[in-house]
C-alpha cells in the first residue's frame, strides 16, 4: 500500500483525475451488482416489459450516483460528507414484491416517496430518538433481513418465480457455476479481485449462460442516449402500504447507522459525530423519495463499500465522487440497461445467495458483539421466532383489521423490528 500521507487516504486530498477514476470505479463496481439486482428481480416478478425494465435499471444507476454525490458533498444538512456509496436496498425487496404484486407499482412508489420523506425528517432530528434503537435491536433486524431474503435468492437461482424453465437443469448448472465462482474469487482472490468476487462470479455466469443460449439481447429501437424517465408509475398513496414501508425505513435507518459508524471507525479511525450521523440518515431518506420519483425502490448505504474502505483506506471524496459521476453517465446510455437486463435470473440467484448469506452472518456478528446474555437471547430468539414463523402463515393474522394485515402479515422484518424494539425496552436489565 502507498504511504499513508497519499491524498487518496485523506477525505479532501487533491487527487488527479487519472488516479481518481480507477479508485472511484472500484467502489462503484463493488456495489454495482447489488444496485441493479433488486430492480431486475422486482421487475421480473411484476412482469414489466423489457423496455421499461431497461429504463428502470438506467434510473437505478442514476439515482445511486446522485445519492452517493449527496453523501459526499452535502446539500444543506442532507449528507454526511463521508465516503459512503449509495445504491438500491435489498431491505425493501420482500415487502416491495408483496405491495407491487397485490396493489400495483403505483401504490409502491407512493409509499416509497412518503416513507423516504419520513426517514429524511427523522434524520434531521436524529438526536431526539437515536438512543431508542440499541445495538441488539439493530443486530436482530439485520439477521431477520438475511433470513427474509433467502427464498428470493432461491427463486432466482431456479430461474425466477413463474418461469417456464423453473428448476431446469440449465438453471441449476448456471446458478451453481455462478455461486462457485463467487466463492472462488472470495476465498482465493487477492486485493481488488477478492473485493469484487460477486462481480467476477456474475461475469463467469453470464458468459456460461450466453454459451448455453440463455442470454437474449435486442437493441431494436434503442437510442444512443436517453434521459431518465420521470414518474414511470403514477404514485398512488395508500395508507396501509405507507405505514408498512415506513416500518422498513426505520429498519433501513438502523442499517445506515451501523454502516456509517463502521466506516468512521474502521477507515477513519475515529468515532462518528452527531452531524455526520444525522446527515447520513437524512440523505438515506430524502434520496429514497427521489428514487420513488424515478420508479425505483429505496436506496441506502452499501456495506460492501464500508468493507472496501476499511481494507484499502481509500476515503478520498473526489475519487469516490468520480466513480459516482461515471455511474450517472452510464445510466444515460440505454444500451447499458439492455445488457444488464439480459442477465438470466439463475446468474443473479447464484450471486445473491452469497450476498444474502453474508447479510445473515453480519447479523450474527452484530449479536455476538452485544454478548450472548439471557436477556439478549430472549430479545433475539422471540423476535425472530414470531417474525419469521408467523409471517410464513399469513392466515394467522386474519382476525386483525386489513391495514394491520397489510403491514405485518407477510412482512417479517417489520414484525421483527417492532418486537425487538418493545422487548428491549420492556425486559429488565440483568444484574452482574
Amino acid at each position: 500500500m502507498e504511504a499513508k500521507n497519499d491524498n487518496l487516504y485523506q477525505l479532501d486530498g487533491k487527487v488527479s483525475l487519472g488516479k481518481a477514476v480507477p479508485f472511484g470505479l472500484q467502489h462503484v463496481l463493488a456495489m454495482f451488482v447489488s444496485n441493479i439486482t433488486p430492480i431486475i428481480i422486482l421487475a421480473g416478478i411484476v412482469g414489466t416489459d423489457g423496455a421499461l425494465t431497461a429504463s428502470l435499471v438506467q434510473n437505478a444507476m442514476i439515482i445511486a450516483g446522485i445519492g452517493t454525490l449527496i453523501q459526499l458533498y452535502p446539500v444543506w444538512k442532507i449528507g454526511s460528507r463521508l465516503p459512503i456509496v449509495m445504491g438500491i436496498s435489498f431491505t425493501f425487496l420482500s415487502l416491495a414484491i408483496v405491495i407491487a404484486t397485490s396493489q400495483g407499482m403505483g401504490v409502491l412508489m407512493g409509499a416509497v416517496i412518503v416513507g423516504g420523506i419520513v426517514e429524511g425528517l427523522l434524520g434531521l432530528f436524529a438526536k431526539y430518538w437515536i438512543k431508542l434503537i440499541t445495538p441488539i435491536v439493530s443486530a436482530t433486524v439485520v439477521t431477520g433481513i438475511g433470513f427474509s431474503l433467502l427464498a428470493i435468492g432461491a427463486n432466482s437461482f431456479a430461474g425466477g418465480q413463474g418461469a417456464e424453465d423453473f428448476g431446469s437443469v440449465n438453471n441449476w448448472i448456471v446458478g451453481t457455476v455462478t455461486l462457485l465462482s463467487c466463492l472462488g474469487f472470495a476465498a482465493w482472490g487477492k486485493g481488488y479481485v477478492k473485493s469484487l468476487s460477486v462481480l467476477g462470479g456474475l461475469i463467469v455466469g453470464y458468459i456460461l449462460a450466453a454459451c448455453m443460449g440463455m442470454v437474449h439481447l435486442s437493441f431494436d429501437g434503442v437510442g444512443v442516449v436517453a434521459l431518465p424517465e420521470i414518474l414511470p408509475f403514477k404514485p398512488v398513496f395508500n395508507l396501509g402500504a405507507i405505514l408498512s414501508i415506513v416500518c422498513i425505513f426505520l429498519v433501513s435507518a438502523t442499517e445506515t447507522i451501523g454502516d456509517t459508524s463502521a466506516l468512521t471507525s474502521s477507515a477513519l479511525n475515529r468515532d462518528i459525530t452527531q452531524k455526520e450521523l444525522s446527515g447520513s440518515i437524512a440523505c438515506d431518506g430524502f434520496t429514497s423519495s427521489l428514487a420513488g420519483v424515478f420508479g425505483c425502490t429505496p436506496i441506502t448505504s452499501f456495506s460492501q463499500n464500508v468493507g472496501l474502505a476499511a481494507m484499502t483506506h481509500v476515503v478520498n471524496r473526489f475519487a469516490i465522487g468520480t466513480g459516482a459521476a461515471i455511474m450517472i453517465i452510464a445510466g444515460l446510455f440505454p444500451a447499458v440497461g439492455v445488457v444488464l437486463t439480459s442477465i438470466p435470473q439463475a446468474v443473479l440467484g447464484g450471486c445473491t445467495i452469497m450476498m444474502f448469506g453474508s447479510i445473515m452472518f453480519a447479523g450474527f456478528n452484530m449479536i455476538s458483539k452485544c454478548s450472548f446474555s439471557t436477556r439478549n437471547m430472549k430479545v433475539v430468539s422471540l423476535s425472530l421466532a414470531i417474525g419469521l414463523g408467523f409471517t410464513q402463515v399469513p392466515a394467522i393474522f386474519d382476525i386483525f383489521p386489513e391495514m394491520f394485515k397489510t403491514v405485518f402479515a407477510e412482512n417479517c422484518v417489520a414484525v421483527i423490528f417492532i418486537l425487538a424494539l418493545i422487548l428491549d425496552h420492556v425486559l429488565p436489565n440483568e444484574k452482574d
